[in-house]
């Protein structure tokens, strides 16, 4: 029992270094994301300048969550995508502009959150 307690704790562990390894390549590959990812962090150093209250950290953090994990996953789709099908093809655009759209309704979104919540404390 013991060895399968330590094999389920290094299978996590790896799991865990495969998806870092993920977001990192995502990162580095993705023009938007580094967007995001800038973007994140001024609003992180702007919640931290006007010492937002613990429940508008909440809904920052869920915010940037949302945006970053649907850019990641606008990537994937995009990827996937040109995997399948390499050449120009209708549907394919639709489905890659429907993923970017889903970013940008998330990121819109995120906007007026941040302007709910900085705007007062200014």
């Amino acid at each position: 029992m013991n060895s399968d307690l330590k094999g389920s704790k290094r299978n996590k562990r790896i799991g865990f270094r495969f998806a870092l390894s993920g977001i990192l390549a995502v990162v580095k590959a993705e023009r938007n994301l580094k967007i995001h990812c800038f973007a994140s962090v001024a609003v992180l150093l702007t919640g931290i300048f006007l010492s937002i209250s613990p429940v508008e950290w909440a809904v920052l953090f869920l915010t940037m969550g949302l945006v970053l994990s649907l850019e990641v996953v606008n990537s994937v789709i995009e990827r996937v995508m040109d995997f399948i099908h390499p050449s120009y093809h209708q549907e394919v655009k639709v489905i890659k502009d429907a993923s970017a759209g889903a970013v940008l309704i998330a990121a819109c979104f995120a906007v007026m959150i941040a302007l709910v919540i900085f705007v007062p404390n200014l």
